[in-house]
């Protein structure tokens, strides 16, 4: 075999070891929505439940979904999100975002939000992804990452102004939370932070 066909082959392996956490995810999601509406009701982001010691919700709540429109609306999503930002971080790292997304969202809904009674969806998380995705893209697709950047911000303000994109509650197959893509973005911000201090702290060789 040749250098170039094992080069191939290491590189062709590589995206595919990028793709395990999305495909997790998905699997997870997919499992779970077998459960049905019961399945829905136990796992789910529930603030009264939470209060009472049902802490997993503050996890399992967003893997969970509306309905099977509202799983394949956030599977396209995790997938296109990974096929245009997935080959920027380490799976170590997009291991971090989404810890830093899932408490972000937690911590936001609960301290910001009284109001929210239950919330389900990846929809926040994902915008976690996109946020920190587009920032470690940056310097090498400038362009690219720049346009996303900015559809991505436009869009997370006009929800906080306005509401809900139009059609996307349809789409989904019931309520937005629009709150979630911005405390999702914040901790997908948040975790960019701590890739660039890390990178800014290593001795130069």
């Amino acid at each position: 075999m040749g250098l170039d066909q094992r080069k191939q082959r290491h590189n062709k392996a590589r995206r595919l070891q990028g793709w395990a956490l999305p495909g997790l995810i998905i699997i997870v999601a997919s499992l779970l929505a077998m459960s049905g509406e019961s399945g829905r009701e136990l796992l789910r982001y529930d603030r009264e439940a939470i209060a009472n010691g049902e802490i997993w919700r503050l996890l399992s709540g967003h893997f969970v979904h509306l309905g099977l429109s509202h799983w394949l609306y956030n599977a396209v999503g995790l997938s296109l999100i990974w096929f245009l930002v997935g080959q920027f971080l380490r799976s170590s790292q997009w291991l971090l975002v989404t810890g830093l997304a899932i408490l972000c969202i937690d911590a936001g809904f609960w301290i910001l939000e009284p109001q929210l009674q239950w919330y389900v969806g990846l929809s926040g998380v994902q915008h976690g992804y996109l946020m920190a995705g587009i920032l470690a893209g940056y310097g090498e697709r400038r362009v690219e990452m720049a346009v996303l950047g900015a559809v991505i911000i436009a869009k997370i303000v006009y929800e906080q102004l306005l509401g809900p994109i139009p059609g996307s509650e349809l789409s989904s197959g019931g309520a937005v939370v629009t709150a979630a893509h911005l405390y999702g973005a914040i901790g997908g911000l948040i975790a960019s932070a701590i890739f660039y201090i890390r990178v800014r702290r290593q001795p130069a060789i």
